[in-house]
């Protein structure tokens, strides 16, 4: 910005566009080189930087707690184990709280999505230019580093929790039950019709609900701190750190809220009404 070879939209369009790999019409399969060229790529193109941090974190994720737990000890604890015991705890709280059935999926769903989200989340601390600074020394012109601001990772995981809801639901209540679930409720039988469609609306806006609340609060936080670092340098530092700090309510939050659902809905499922 400082050498004024960008515009402020020229800058907010880079930095909000994805590292897109798929099927360009004219050019075969190959990367995107501008967000209209991303566009035109179709369905089956593949936001490789998503793709990137998102699976990175969750390695990140699982190697830690793994190592915690193979090196766990019953004298004082040290540092990191004390972390994990104390996530683990809370979580394992909320699960006691809400889902009152024995699951062995359940507990380490949480657990899953509450960390992964939080870590795919805290990606959007990291100053707005440096990682696509650094990826741009190297050759590549976009990299977006928070995997929540694209609706396809937050998609995906709703999609997932979705995927457990009809199965546990099936699997409690039999093809029938699940059936007679969504059609003889909230009004008489007679009204059957009238009963799935409401169900079915509701049923289905379970994982929009879940991926749209994601990803707007972490796309909204980001366009803010893009924004900001259109800002004279002296007033990037006013506005930046304030906003970082009340970011880290919002993330925890988001991540919690994700899980707290996801148990609320896994919950319905095995509930009989």
């Amino acid at each position: 910005m400082a050498s004024g070879t960008v515009t402020s939209s020229e800058y907010i369009s880079h930095h909000l566009t994805n590292l897109t790999f798929g099927n360009h019409p004219e050019n075969g399969w190959s990367f995107a080189h501008g967000a209209q060229e991303a566009a035109e790529m179709g369905f089956w193109a593949i936001n490789v930087d998503t793709m990137l941090w998102s699976i990175g974190l969750g390695v990140l994720f699982l190697w830690f707690f793994r190592k915690v737990a193979t090196s766990v000890t019953s004298g004082v604890p040290g540092g990191a184990q004390n972390f994990v015991e104390t996530i683990i705890e809370f979580v394992d709280d909320n699960v006691k709280s809400i889902f009152h059935h024995k699951s062995p999926v359940i507990a380490p769903l949480a657990l899953t999505i509450f960390v992964w989200i939080f870590l795919m989340n805290l990606m959007d601390l990291v100053p707005i230019d440096w990682l696509p600074f650094v990826f741009a020394e190297m050759g590549v012109e976009y990299m977006k580093i928070v995997p929540t601001t694209d609706v396809n990772a937050t998609g995906g995981i709703a999609l997932s929790v979705f995927a457990l809801i009809l199965y546990y639901s099936i699997k409690q209540k039999g093809v029938s039950g699940f059936l007679k679930e969504l059609s003889f409720q909230p009004l008489p039988k007679i009204f059957a019709p009238f009963n799935l469609f409401l169900e079915l609306v509701g049923l289905l806006a379970k994982p929009v609900s879940l991926a749209l609340r994601l990803f707007g609060n972490m796309y909204a936080g980001e366009m803010i701190f893009i924004l900001i670092a259109l800002l004279p340098f002296w007033a990037q530092w006013v506005l930046s750190v304030p906003w970082a700090i009340f970011h880290i309510l919002i993330i925890t939050l988001q991540a919690f809220i994700f899980m707290v659902l996801t148990i609320v809905y896994l919950a319905m499922a095995h509930d009989d009404h």
